[in-house]
């Protein structure tokens, strides 16, 4: 539907959004490996040992233990951080870029961290709801970046964000209109195509994780809904004068006007 590209969002509590970049960061190491530098008989087991696999985790199948490469409950976050190749890394990785910053901001980088990875357990979850007998593995951080999305609506509704429709213009629109229309276009897809090729059920369990989450995770007098300016810490001035600059009036006007004798 549209490409994100920038948002017009400046950092208000912290200064570097670390966990977000550490989190690209090991999402492309695992796809350099798995994609690139392993041959395609370890990828593939890589894809099944991490992978979240609904028949294993609800007990209708067993999974080899040769192939299993991280205990059971684990996989509901391992998923996340493993994808099928650069097509599908790429466009998870330029929404998190654009919009976990602001999120990572509103929570700080440990709360930023736990909300990502509750949001790829959601979707995990939903996604195994959907299909519980399903042995194929679902791989991806999208049901993780879907919490993210929602999460930067729900702070930053009004927020200018340049995104590119139909792959071809490029336009500035208020975040609300296209995350609200891709939103709508997750559950309707899940209603429409609940056994398709993309886990949309994974998108739907992220993005309801990430709406409640948010509610409770930011800091402590971060508004919701832009409700409110708030001055980056990085420009924020002092709101008394120091005694020690105070001069005369008749000082201050000269000053002002260096001219005037």
């Amino acid at each position: 539907m549209f490409i994100p590209l920038h948002d017009a969002n400046t950092l208000k509590h912290i200064k570097v959004q670390w966990v977000t970049i550490g989190l690209i960061a090991v999402d492309l190491a695992v796809w350099l490996f798995t994609g690139v530098v392993a041959s395609q008989s370890v990828s593939q087991a890589t894809i099944v040992g991490l992978g979240y696999i609904p028949a294993v985790a609800f007990h209708h199948a067993r999974l080899e233990p040769a192939l299993a490469l991280v205990p059971e409950p684990l996989t509901y976050v391992t998923y996340s951080f493993v994808h099928s190749g650069f097509w599908h890394l790429a466009p998870n990785m330029l929404f998190l870029w654009v919009f976990g910053d602001n999120v990572e901001d509103a929570m700080g980088h440990l709360r930023f961290l736990f909300f990502y990875l509750l949001c790829a357990a959601a979707g995990a979850l939903v996604h195994g709801l959907v299909g519980t007998t399903s042995e194929a593995p679902l791989v991806g951080a999208s049901g993780a970046i879907s919490g993210v999305v929602m999460a930067y609506v729900v702070l930053h509704p009004r927020v200018k964000v340049w995104v590119l429709v139909l792959m071809r213009v490029p336009l500035p629109l208020p975040a609300f209109v296209p995350l609200l229309l891709w939103v709508g276009q997750q559950f309707l897809m899940l209603v429409l195509e609940p056994d398709g090729s993309i886990s949309w059920g994974a998108h739907v369990g992220g993005i309801v994780a990430g709406g409640l989450l948010v509610l409770v995770m930011r800091r402590h007098g971060v508004p919701l809904f832009d409700r409110e300016v708030v001055t980056p810490r990085a420009v924020r001035v002092r709101s008394t004068p120091n005694p020690a600059m105070a001069v005369a009036p008749d000082q201050q006007l000269r000053t002002r006007l260096p001219w005037r004798r």
